[in-house]
């Protein structure tokens, strides 16, 4: 696992490089020096029609040579919109990181999950949502990019939740590498078992039940109200899909060069998570990003500061994560001398 120091390379910090280790130093340079700021030529909102409805996004196409590349960008969980945001939390994340992959020639499509923003009309009922639905999604989408003569290889990116979406996705489609940022490396159920342990007694002594009947493949007909909002019977079905999916045992499937991304300040997805992907595929390259929380932007490790920046679309992402993942897509799955 590599450890990413911030490079930001202007005047005053040039000097901080002398301490990075000389294979970070080339990495910033280099990369530094292939941005040509591409105007984009064509910002298109774009639609897919799947069985339920239409799923809408945008395609960000800059001005660059014919078989330019393209990445897939494919969003968290919850209500996602196709820049990162979700109601009550606007920073534009994957807006940003588009923008700037747009610089160095490389075009992008994200958008907004089936039920949200303008793909509202693809909603599915609650009880008959389930995990596969948003995997057959990114397939589509992959299927749909695969048709533009205008683009070269494809690259899938997943952010959070989208990581297991787009692990699963790559596994049975035709894409060139695979980005992973912020990725949980356990499976869901494992993940709230422990949000869940830091809940008062009383919570962990109605849920942890519930929990473990679901993971035994069960449904729950009767939950206590003051845990239905997180395991009511309509949304169970979504959890039993979800459930059985463990992301250290799809990105093991995929055959494909492999670039994971870990920020050392994200509150919701941990170094350990990072390890265990590492382990379950050695050939997949890990870079922890010093100071990077989940929203992909600079931060500190205290928890308030740290999710004030969830509300402040004004911050860049940051710039190190877009010189990587533009190395790592331009140079087909290779980061040179690590």
């Amino acid at each position: 696992m590599i450890r990413m120091k911030s490079c930001h390379l202007n005047s005053e910090n040039l000097t901080m490089l002398a301490s990075i280790r000389p294979y970070l130093i080339a990495i910033c340079l280099m990369l530094y020096a292939q941005v040509k700021a591409y105007a984009a030529i064509e910002e298109s909102v774009v639609r897919l029609d799947t069985a339920s409805g239409t799923l809408e996004g945008t395609l960000l196409v800059p001005e660059a040579k014919p078989s330019m590349p393209v990445v897939l960008l494919v969003a968290g969980s919850g209500p996602t919109d196709r820049n990162g945001n979700q109601p009550g939390l606007h920073h534009n994340a994957l807006l940003l990181l588009a923008q700037g992959l747009a610089q160095y020639g490389i075009a992008s499509l994200r958008y907004d999950k089936r039920g949200v923003g303008q793909s509202i009309s693809a909603a599915t009922k609650e009880e008959d949502l389930r995990f596969e639905h948003y995997v057959t999604d990114v397939r589509d989408w992959i299927t749909w990019l695969g048709r533009d003569k205008r683009f070269g290889k494809m690259t899938l990116l997943g952010h959070s939740e989208g990581a297991l979406l787009g692990m699963l996705a790559a596994q049975r489609s035709r894409v060139a590498q695979v980005v992973l940022i912020g990725s949980p490396g356990r499976a869901a159920s494992d993940v709230l078992e422990r949000q869940l342990a830091e809940q008062p007694v009383e919570i962990q002594t109605l849920a942890f039940p519930v929990l473990k009947q679901l993971r035994q493949g069960r449904r729950v007909a009767t939950v206590n109200p003051a845990i239905v909002a997180l395991f009511r019977p309509s949304v169970q079905p979504y959890l039993l899909s979800w459930f059985k999916y463990d992301p250290a045992n799809e990105i093991a499937k995929l055959k494909v060069p492999v670039l994971v991304l870990q920020g050392t300040n994200d509150l919701q997805v941990s170094a350990e998570d990072a390890a265990l992907l590492e382990i379950a595929n050695p050939e997949a390259t890990v870079i922890m990003m010093e100071g990077m929380n989940h929203i992909l932007k600079l931060s500190v490790p205290d928890r308030a500061q740290n999710w004030n920046t969830y509300n402040q679309p004004e911050l860049p992402v940051m710039p190190e994560l877009v010189n990587l993942v533009a190395r790592f897509v331009i140079q087909s799955g290779r980061l040179g001398n690590q």
